[in-house]
């Protein structure tokens, strides 16, 4: 029991019980899932579907974060893949066929991998701030998914890359299945394998990692490449459930959800050990909340502010130094025992005291 309690995931787990249970009092069908033509749909369905990216994206930044790093490009790696594959589509020959697809998507990933390199090189070899490294290709990236695009959107009507972002597989929409494969394979590649353990090496303490003889720069690159990769295909479905590119708002704003996904779901910023199981829960969360507040017919606009308020009630249950604090406010206070006062000397009468006196002169 005691180990369920103080479980990571505990909080999380009740804080997407709690949303589900408010839609559901809003709207009496918001768990029903139907099937039509063979496909799942409902509002659940939705939820999965349109979280797919931002849990791609965070996948890739829990990673990042465990080695003691941070990933603000992310969003601009998404723009910038999904204006390159959308551009390519739209200036081919033959917008339709399924190689200039596969190449738009090849040309797309190639891209995220170079950038991915471009911010590992700078963390891992030079030494630069994370923060700094990422926040340069954050502002510039954008700036060359619009260079890619002119500016403008760019639609396309080939149905073969439009079943990526709106396609069905099986029943299930094929971002849902594309976002659960790369959680399995990543789990199994950091759970299975040493790989996990020395990432988590390099987090907690680079230095005495490296004098252990593990190769940290080659793990912090490979994590920031792995991450841009994660964005790029988050970015070619956003591209592809819209069948447009749209440079100025295609994952905007997608690494602020990536980071709260990540702590929310119990990684630390400090690096170390860190949590997929509670990533993806974190990122559910969120899309969840966005529902939430869409369906109570708010403002899209106060979004943000709910996700603080989430992100810091969830944030401070996780805190043991805040449970701690709750736990003793409402533990019932013991009150200390009263002092035992000392047992008072027999009092004599004056009439005693001056007869006992009055024998003692008498036998002098």
């Amino acid at each position: 029991m005691n180990r369920l309690v103080n479980s990571p995931l505990l909080w999380p787990v009740l804080s997407l019980a709690v949303l589900l249970a408010v839609n559901v009092v809003l709207t009496p069908g918001f768990l029903s899932v139907r099937v039509q033509d063979g496909h799942l749909f409902g509002s659940v369905i939705d939820i999965l579907r349109n979280g797919a990216p931002t849990m791609l994206v965070a996948l890739g930044m829990t990673l990042v974060i465990a080695s003691r790093g941070i990933d603000l490009s992310v969003g601009a790696v998404v723009a910038v893949s999904g204006a390159l594959a959308c551009a390519h589509i739209a200036a081919s020959a033959d917008p339709t066929s399924a190689g200039t697809v596969i190449t738009a998507m090849g040309i797309a990933l190639g891209v995220a991998v170079g950038l991915g390199l471009w911010n590992g090189v700078l963390v891992s070899v030079f030494g630069v701030q994370p923060i700094i490294a990422t926040l340069v290709l954050m502002t510039a990236g954008r700036g060359v998914a619009l260079f890619i695009t002119d500016g403008q959107i760019v639609t396309v009507g080939s149905p073969a890359f439009r079943e990526l972002g709106a396609g069905y597989l099986f029943g299930l929409p094929v971002a849902i299945l594309v976002s659960l494969a790369m959680f399995v394979v990543v789990g199994l590649v950091v759970r299975r394998t040493a790989l996990g353990m020395l990432l988590e090496s390099v987090g907690v303490n680079p230095e005495a990692s490296r004098l252990a003889g593990v190769r940290h720069r080659s793990i912090v690159l490979a994590v920031y490449v792995f991450s841009a990769v994660c964005a790029g295909v988050a970015g070619l479905m956003i591209a592809s459930n819209i069948s447009a590119a749209d440079a100025n708002n295609a994952g905007l704003w997608i690494e602020m959800d990536a980071i709260l996904a990540v702590v929310i779901g119990g990684t630390s910023l400090l690096g170390g050990r860190f949590s997929l199981t509670g990533t993806i829960l974190g990122a559910l969360i969120i899309q969840t909340l966005t529902t939430t507040v869409y369906t109570a017919g708010i403002t899209p606009e106060t979004t943000l502010v709910f996700k603080a308020l989430v992100v810091i009630v969830v944030c401070l249950l996780q805190a043991p130094k805040f449970r701690a604090l709750a736990r003793g406010a409402f533990r019932p206070r013991r009150h200390a025992p009263k002092p035992v006062a000392a047992a008072a000397a027999p009092q004599v009468p004056d009439a005693e005291v001056g007869s006992a006196e009055a024998a003692e002169m008498s036998r002098l």
